[in-house]
């Protein structure tokens, strides 16, 4: 298992769990950064990394009137601020090859949104710039098709990767997670993430938004940790009801140490 670089962090290899969280998009910025702020303090005494996540424009949303964020240059602004307070690696989605060269400048981890996991052009320009890559996997695709994947970003010369999981879509506004598919893409030798909050998202499920059920994040992600996974990705939040985007299935800060301390004891478990 290959490890790679993140900011300060080296992560995979075998090692323990390590954590991605934050708001699903940038909020008030200063919500934003108490939000990350919580989210490093709970990682520290629990003993894992920390990433901190947000998105600076949810490009896809079930509505055209949906909150999508402060967009690209205000929303890099924030995450340099954030990444300079926390003292932490940042990710963000990326949407378009415009974007790749401005977010390179702040991000750790250029992250392709699942929907666009399969277009060249972004996936081969974000490894282009050496930068890590998180590639979340399709709702589309088997755990093996993310082998042509993996080709792209080494085509570029990359081999700092990891790669997401967060289910499967069958339609009917629900996603399945298949744990066969973390061995599978482990098999890569590179990171495999597992996304236990989109995992239980219900894509439209509300109507003009995706509705969620957050209260299966933690029997998804005890599943995911003890089927070998390396790292976790959730989206937190210090008040889900009040978040402008995916709040259904966003984890309570409230609630983020209990259910870390209980997946650390697991990964421990799982890998002697």
């Amino acid at each position: 298992m290959k490890e790679v670089k993140v900011g300060n962090l080296t992560l995979g290899g075998g090692k323990g769990l390590f954590l991605l969280a934050g708001p699903c998009v940038i909020e008030d910025p200063e919500r934003t950064l108490n939000i990350g702020r919580r989210a490093k303090e709970i990682c520290e005494r629990v003993g894992i990394p920390y990433i901190f996540k947000a998105s600076f424009d949810k490009a896809n949303r079930s509505s055209f009137s949906s909150f999508r964020g402060p967009g690209l240059e205000e929303g890099l602004k924030i995450l340099s601020h954030i990444k300079k307070e926390l003292q932490v690696p940042i990710v963000s989605d990326i949407h378009s090859v415009e974007q790749i060269e401005p977010a390179a400048e702040v991000l750790d981890i250029l992250q392709i949104p699942a929907f666009l996991c399969r277009q060249t052009d972004l996936v081969y320009g974000a490894a282009k710039t050496g930068k890590c890559v998180n590639v979340k996997k399709g709702q589309f695709l088997a755990p093996k098709d993310m082998s042509n994947v993996v080709k792209k970003v080494e085509e570029a010369g990359n081999q700092n990767l990891m790669l997401t999981e967060r289910g499967a879509t069958f339609g009917y506004n629900n996603l399945v997670v298949d744990m066969r598919s973390f061995p599978i893409m482990r098999s890569f030798e590179y990171p495999v993430i597992f996304d236990a909050t989109h995992s239980v998202q219900l894509p439209g499920g509300a109507g003009t938004s995706s509705s969620g059920q957050r209260e299966f994040v933690p029997n998804l992600a005890r599943a995911a940790v003890a089927a070998g996974v390396d790292g976790l990705f959730m989206e937190v939040h210090d008040n889900p009801e009040e978040a402008l985007s995916d709040g259904p299935n966003m984890v309570r800060l409230d609630d983020l140490e209990a259910m870390l301390r209980d997946l650390v004891a697991i990964d421990k478990i799982v890998k002697g």
